[in-house]
């Protein structure tokens, strides 16, 4: 069935239909080379400190096992959430019969049952997972962003800056966030780019604490005071010298910040004020089978179950970034 539809894509495939053969093609490519490259002989061990912390780093990572298996559940996900036009079994959002297939349970034509539309219930998950893991990746992104920014200049420069920032900061804190998400998107129409906006938006400040708080350790160090005395600009001390110095926590914040997002834009979906039906998240998903837990369990069960599988691989692999990037949890 995928060769079909990969033999279809030439004739009147999609953007999607693209997406997914050139990430089929990729992945087929990338194990072909680690194939190769195992075949190599393997240079001699590097004597002791001669690494450099990222691949200190790397090598505690992959002894970590729980975290390694964090991470080979989200590549797992995101692998089907790009091949989602070649792998989904049915059309998410198209209604059948529902006389016939409505609330169908776990079978071998449906392996994760149907909801009251005749929607093939795997199909919506494989296709959900496109949008709760966009949604979270892309405002994660912006959040860390804008974070790391802010939080760089507000240690670097001090003062009334820092004052300001960190003021700012505190009261974008102190304001429910869930209150101002259901606020902000009851006063507008909900769509993907206004979810991904107002996440990411009102996720910023513990990132931009997190930074402020290294770079205030980082910024009386001797390269910070070299680069001064050469007439860097601060820009430039900020973005070449103090950002890439701060990267470790910022990954673990953000690695973290995806399972946490995941959890609000499900959340969102649930309250109805998420992605518009029919297009489905696993959030919508789980709202749809609140009401028929008892008589169709699976409508809402498996993509709950999608949900918790999800955050937990981000957190597991997030603890490991954290035991592997700071020296002081090193074994």
């Amino acid at each position: 069935m995928a060769a079909s539809r990969i033999a279809a894509v030439a004739t009147d495939g999609s953007l999607d239909d693209y997406v997914a053969v050139a990430t089929l093609a990729l992945a087929l490519g990338a194990v072909w080379f680690a194939a190769f490259r195992d075949l190599r002989p393997r240079p001699r061990a590097v004597e002791a400190g001669g690494d450099s912390q990222w691949r200190i780093a790397a090598r505690l990572l992959r002894r970590d096992r729980l975290a390694m298996t964090g991470l080979a559940i989200i590549v797992v996900l995101y692998l089907v959430a790009l091949l989602a036009p070649l792998i989904a079994p049915y059309d998410p959002i198209a209604q059948q019969d529902i006389v016939r297939t409505g609330f169908l349970p776990p079978s071998l034509e449906h392996p994760l049952g149907t909801d009251r539309f005749g929607r093939d219930v795997l199909s919506r998950i494989i296709y959900g997972a496109r949008v709760s893991l966009s949604i979270a990746f892309v405002a994660v992104a912006i959040a860390i962003t804008i974070g790391t920014i802010l939080g760089a200049v507000a240690g670097y420069l001090g003062g009334r800056v820092d004052a300001a920032i960190m003021r700012f900061t505190d009261m974008v804190l102190a304001f429910p966030r869930l209150v101002l998400l259901i606020m902000i998107i009851a006063l507008f129409s909900p769509s993907i780019f206004l979810i991904i906006t107002v996440l990411g938006l009102t996720q910023w400040p513990s990132t931009a604490r997190i930074v402020r708080g290294e770079v205030l350790s980082l910024r009386e160090r001797e390269f910070v005071m070299a680069a001064r005395a050469l007439g860097f600009s601060r820009w430039r001390i900020i973005l070449r010298h103090l950002v890439p110095n701060v990267l470790a926590p910022v990954i673990v914040a953000a690695t973290l910040g995806i399972g946490n997002t995941i959890v609000l834009e499900a959340g969102l979906s649930f309250l109805g004020l998420g992605v518009a039906p029919p297009t489905p998240t696993w959030g919508n998903m789980v709202a749809d089978g609140r009401e028929t837990l008892l008589s169709a369990w699976w409508v809402a069960t498996f993509p709950g179950l999608t949900i918790v599988v999800t955050v937990l691989a981000f957190n597991l692999l997030g603890d490991g970034l954290r035991d592997a990037l700071d020296p002081r949890l090193r074994s």
